[in-house]
């Protein structure tokens, strides 16, 4: 019996998604993305020295793509704006719709897939504390970078600082420039557009997606290569690790459930409290401990249950009076 009920518990069904705790689960993560880019700013000048230390990288390694992007971007407003657009809007839109999809279709493989994307996240969050990083735009102008979404910054929302609305660039860490999230996170919807879109233009789109991402964070000047690189990397290690996470999260839910029901046992039990203290009480007896008491006022032993009852002062009256009669008849 107990091995059936482990296999009974072992085989059933993982809870049912719902979206109210998946919502705010969210929530806290990008809370924690955005709180984690804004506090961890770092030394400016270690920042500036960190992404004078990639470029030089780069350009030994014959890498640095980001500068002729860049140029190629500020030189041309009609694909400049369009870049721009991209870097500021679908890095927040396309991956929520993403997760709404997957949960709302796929809901087999949106808790994996949550959870990967969640890893990833504090792991770049790591990669932000660790390394503040100054990207190109940022660099002096010796260096030859143009700032797009500062050029082009009458077109859209956002203002010289970073993809943020105008005027609240204060609120945002520039120096988190490694890795690069946006070709991470876009990496992550084009993998599962790519597994579950199911149709060619799914397929395409998947490809096309991170690709164009990673171009655009290098023609705005906001990452270089090796940023891109970077995110790319973060994500593997991330996929890496989600099955290790998934199982210390079920564990964490099992315990934290094991412990409400527990609280909710004792509850439930201080709450049907026996009001006779645990008496029982025996055919003929109204009251608890009816017997003790009358054995402690002198009752005969062997008295019937029925001398217990309510007629036990009606038996003395009796009793009595046939012994006056028996002592008239002598």
């Amino acid at each position: 019996m107990p091995q059936t009920e482990a296999a009974r518990i072992e085989t059933a069904p993982r809870t049912r998604l719902r979206w109210w705790t998946e919502l705010p689960l969210i929530i806290l993560v990008y809370g924690c993305y955005s709180a984690g880019r804004l506090l961890a700013r770092g030394d400016v000048s270690d920042a500036v020295g960190h992404g004078l230390a990639i470029l030089r990288a780069e350009k030994l390694l014959h890498l640095n793509a980001e500068q002729p992007l860049n140029r190629f971007l500020t030189r041309e407003a009609w694909i400049g704006v369009p870049a721009d657009f991209w870097y500021a809007s679908l890095h927040y839109l396309v991956t929520p719709v993403i997760l709404v999809w997957l949960f709302r279709s796929r809901a087999a493989q949106y808790r994996r897939a949550r959870t990967w994307l969640m890893t990833s996240t504090f792991i770049g969050l790591i990669g932000f504390t660790l390394m503040p990083t100054c990207p190109p735009r940022l660099l002096s102008a010796g260096h030859g970078f143009v700032d797009t979404m500062a050029q082009y910054s009458s077109y859209g929302w956002w203002g010289g600082q970073a993809s943020a609305p105008r005027g609240l660039g204060g609120m945002t860490n520039q120096y988190a420039a490694m890795p690069s999230l946006h070709v991470g996170w876009a990496l992550w919807c084009g993998v599962m557009l790519w597994r579950h879109g199911g149709t060619r233009t799914a397929k395409t789109v998947a490809v096309a997606y991170p690709l164009v991402t990673a171009l655009v964070v290098m023609g705005t000047a906001n990452h270089y290569f090796l940023d891109a690189v970077a995110g790319v990397a973060v994500m593997g290690v991330g996929l890496l690790l989600t099955p290790f996470v998934t199982r210390v999260a079920e564990r964490v839910g099992a315990a934290l459930a094991a412990q409400a029901a527990a609280v909710t046992g004792r509850s439930h039990a201080a709450g049907s409290s026996i009001v006779s203290g645990g008496c029982q009480t025996s055919a003929g007896e109204r009251i608890p401990r009816q017997r003790a008491a009358r054995a402690g006022s002198g009752a005969e032993p062997s008295a019937s249950p029925e001398d217990a009852g309510d007629g036990a002062p009606e038996w003395g009256l009796r009793g009595s009076s046939e012994v006056e009669s028996l002592g008239k008849a002598r």
